[in-house]
């Protein structure tokens, strides 16, 4: 008979997914992760050229959109705690400085269908520009039909990973 061994059952539980769902609202961002907006320096978008970079440290965003999905979660903020992944020093851009990046995956529920992706946070502390707020998470999805500014979607988020907080109204 063979023993279970608690400390590797212990480590399984704690890998396990812990599936939170919250929702929010999907927002117009500043249009630069797409490469959508007239004022961005970044024509094929930041996503696209940021992608051979975390392909090579292991993370592969081809199944994505190459944008974010920027959802309001007021009145929770975020914060990650133990992503995924997490990428230091990327000179992504040429002429800027090198940017952290965080991922933690997590599922989008858009009309009933529930599609994977992963919260993408480029650290604040390192980001060349275009700030969001705590109250925003910025998602790379697979591509969702029918998605639009002010829909209403559910996120499940993984709170081993991800901590919300509620702010005070």
């Amino acid at each position: 008979m063979k023993v279970l061994d608690l400390n590797w059952f212990s480590f399984l539980i704690l890998m396990s997914p812990q599936w939170h769902r919250i929702s929010g609202t999907v927002q117009p961002g500043y249009r630069v992760a797409s490469g959508t907006s007239d004022r961005s320096p970044y024509p094929k978008g930041t996503i696209e050229m940021q992608m051979p970079f975390f392909r090579e440290l292991g993370l592969d965003l081809s199944p994505y959109f190459l944008g974010t999905l920027n959802v309001a979660i007021a009145p929770f903020r975020f914060e990650m705690k133990l992503p995924k992944y997490t990428f230091r020093k990327i000179r992504w851009a040429e002429g800027f400085d090198p940017e952290d990046f965080s991922f933690s995956p997590c599922r989008v529920i858009h009309q009933n269908q529930l599609h994977n992706g992963l919260i993408y946070y480029p650290h604040p502390e390192t980001k060349i520009g275009h700030f969001q707020d705590p109250s925003t998470l910025e998602i790379i999805a697979e591509p969702i039909p029918e998605l639009s500014y002010g829909d209403r979607i559910i996120i499940e988020i993984d709170l081993n990973q991800i901590t919300l907080t509620q702010t005070k109204a």
